[in-house]
């Protein structure tokens, strides 16, 4: 009876154990819930894409503004956007985990999603590899290991083939341009630059000091790039313009326009750190590899 009662308590224990889970989000703090998160809520693009990927999409109760990749996303209730979130709607929708982007949630946005008293797990993916690790963190928080699993090695695999097909090509000095009024571009910090080195690339402006710097004409002019390379209109913003590349030619002694390598690569896919990273990223480099092309065979 004794053993039996002792087997009884360890299994009881044992499935108690697995009842909660617990994961560390990319501010260091240890996310623990009682059980598997049934209602989730996001407040990111990328966010949602990283759950739907993670196999997490069926327990999305509710997204901010953009959300639209994967299709279904699309359909998920709105919460507000990454200017004002609707706490009442949230805190109806009963979530017992809210997925946080702290860079586009303000500070008082979060506390006041604190005093809701329901789990916070926030999501700031600042290197190629935590995409591939934030996958297997919300598989864990979501119960959905195995497919989180698959998504982060295929993600893996895919920048591993990209990182290999270009690791020995010439570099491509480039200037990435995020907005033009005022003129403004992303340091080594940023993901993005991370993708350039992916390819082959060399931002020139990697050294300074904030993550999106502004700068002058006259600082691009003295770096002179190989090419210079934007976000295009993507389907989340269909509404605000983004950068143009067309002023550009009004130099055309500038390395960039002289052998027509001004890219536009779409932003949905290259700026937000989620999976389809990897297809921007394929993008970018058939874009620098074609200004290689052009490099070479321009006369001296």
């Amino acid at each position: 009876m004794r053993r039996l009662l002792a087997g009884l308590a360890l299994t009881l224990g044992t499935h108690a154990a697995l009842a909660s889970v617990s994961a560390v989000d990319d501010a260091g703090n240890t996310v623990t819930l009682r059980a598997p998160a049934q209602r989730v809520i996001s407040l990111a693009p990328h966010v949602t894409e990283l759950i739907y990927a993670a196999g997490g999409g069926a327990r999305l109760v509710g997204a901010v503004s953009y959300s639209d990749y994967p299709g279904a996303a699309k359909r998920v209730p709105r919460v507000g956007d990454s200017l004002a979130l609707d706490l009442e709607r949230i805190a109806a929708l009963k979530p017992d985990l809210i997925v946080v982007w702290q860079h586009g949630n303000t500070d008082q946005q979060i506390d006041r999603l604190r005093d809701l008293h329901i789990p916070l797990f926030f999501s700031e993916p600042r290197r190629l590899d935590d995409i591939a690790t934030s996958l297997t963190r919300l598989g864990v928080l979501l119960d959905t290991s195995p497919t989180a699993q698959t998504a982060a090695q295929a993600f893996r695999r895919d920048i591993a083939q990209l990182r290999m097909r270009y690791a020995n090509r010439a570099p491509v000095r480039v200037f990435y341009q995020v907005w033009n009024q005022p003129l403004m571009t992303l340091n080594g910090e940023h993901m993005v630059s991370a993708v350039i080195g992916l390819c082959g690339g060399r931002n020139v402006f990697a050294a300074l000091k904030p993550l999106v710097p502004t700068v002058s004409t006259e600082a691009v002019l003295a770096a002179n790039p190989d090419a210079i390379v934007t976000s295009s209109q993507g389907a989340t913003a269909p509404e605000h313009p983004l950068p143009t590349l067309e002023s550009w030619r009004a130099w055309p002694a500038l390395s960039a326009v002289k052998h027509g390598n001004l890219f536009s690569v779409d932003g949905d896919l290259l700026t937000r750190p989620a999976p389809r990273i990897a297809q921007g990223a394929a993008q970018l480099c058939e874009d620098l590899d074609q200004a290689r092309k052009r490099d070479a065979s321009a006369p001296n």
